[in-house]
């Protein structure tokens, strides 16, 4: 019986610059593959690709979500489960918003 492939989308960790301060950069790729395994040796050998005209590095960090449904509009990509005792105020600063972050800001219009 062949296995049957399914979709996975796979987390890795990239430092992008070796200088002070360095920018560290997450991204989420989507595979097609036969195992989780099988999926992060894809993802592993496209962030090495992906580093190699860029001075950083990939860190070694892979985290693999098997996704329950085919990718489509709103498809869940990636979803990482973490318990914590903090707020969620608290919770938000300490990991995704310490204010060092590359991002814009989407003004939201009240109701």
């Amino acid at each position: 019986m062949d296995k049957q492939e399914a979709w996975f989308s796979v987390r890795c960790l990239f430092r992008l610059d070796a200088e002070a301060p360095t920018t560290y950069e997450e991204r989420i790729t989507l595979w097609r593959a036969i195992s989780p395994e099988e999926a992060v040796t894809l993802a592993e050998a496209e962030a090495g690709e992906y580093v190699a005209d860029l001075a950083g590095e990939y860190l070694g960090l892979a985290q693999v979500y098997s996704m329950a449904a085919e990718p489509g509009h709103g498809a869940e990509l990636f979803s990482l489960l973490r318990d914590s005792p903090l707020q969620p105020a608290a919770y938000l600063d300490a990991f995704f918003d310490t204010g060092d972050e590359h991002q814009g800001v989407i003004e939201t219009s009240e109701a």
